[in-house]
């Protein structure tokens, strides 16, 4: 597996009060959802503003000592994170997951800057950065597929490695199974890829939002890719190879070219909801956040 990148940038407001809670093992979960929006040139050249809402979430005594800076809704903040991949058992039964953003820097700015209020009563900032970049392997083979409109659109799901030292010392691993959607040129110039490439992908993190069959709520975060880069093939050293990829992965994998995009897409953005499941890694999310 390449050695992993997982760097996420958001700059945006406070669209609500943030909250301090505890898990019943004590654990301190602080949690935040920042705002504000993309502004992106479509296909025939306007440009369009694209909302976005992103929950964030700090744990332990890190999540108590940003409490303390008592940050407000409306407040215009960069946070400095990485894409976290969590599972779990669901009460109803079978496996769900989730990509949230684990912050790991708050820092409010000293800028006041323009803000919009959208419908649901939650303050957004008119502009921001929403920008992610990382490193890992594909997972699963192409399929390139055309809207009716006949745009490509090309999913691509890569795992991407973290390793750490716990506190004793001991090395730790861990992978997250990050999907991320290339469209047009794009995704065209991409469709040769294949699994187990390794590949460095930059672009916005995007909310989806739909009701399964069975009438629940459901919700997947992935990264809207404008660039995608080809690396070269074989493991770094101290690596793993690259694991097999969960089934709740719902993206398909691609090759290696050198594949730079000049496209942006003026569709495929659903994150104009306030209310986004997020799960943390070590107990069940809230499935109705207080939004």
């Amino acid at each position: 597996m390449a050695r992993g990148m997982n760097n996420v940038i958001l700059i945006g407001t406070l669209a609500r009060e943030p909250e301090l809670r505890y898990t019943g093992s004590g654990v301190a979960v602080y949690e935040a959802t920042i705002a504000g929006e993309d502004h992106i040139a479509g296909q025939d050249g306007k440009l369009r503003q694209l909302p976005w809402y992103h929950r964030i979430s700090i744990l332990g005594k890190p999540a108590e000592w940003q409490a303390e800076r008592n940050l407000q809704a409306g407040d215009p903040v960069m946070v400095e994170g990485s894409l976290d991949y969590s599972s779990w058992d669901a009460p109803e039964g079978g496996k769900r997951s989730a990509v949230r953003v684990k912050a790991l820097r708050v820092e409010s700015l000293a800028t006041q800057p323009e803000t919009t209020q959208d419908a649901g009563g939650g303050v957004r900032m008119s502009g921001g950065m929403n920008q992610v970049m990382v490193v890992g392997n594909l997972t699963r083979e192409s399929d390139l597929r055309y809207t009716p409109a006949g745009d490509a659109v090309l999913g691509l799901s890569m795992a991407v490695n973290e390793t750490w030292n716990d506190r004793q010392g001991v090395k730790q691993e861990k992978v997250h199974w990050i999907d991320a959607t290339l469209w047009r040129d794009l995704a065209e110039s991409a469709k040769d890829l294949k699994k187990g490439d390794p590949v460095l992908i930059t672009g916005r993190l995007t909310n989806e939002s739909w009701t399964d069959k069975d009438g629940n709520k459901r919700s997947s975060t992935k990264i809207e890719a404008t660039r995608v880069e080809a690396l070269t093939r074989g493991a770094a050293p101290g690596t793993a190879t690259t694991p097999a990829a969960p089934r709740q992965a719902t993206a398909s994998a691609a090759r290696p070219q050198t594949v730079r995009a000049a496209a942006t897409a003026a569709q495929g953005s659903r994150s104009a909801g306030l209310d986004i499941d997020s799960g943390l890694q070590d107990f069940p999310p809230e499935e109705d956040l207080p939004f």
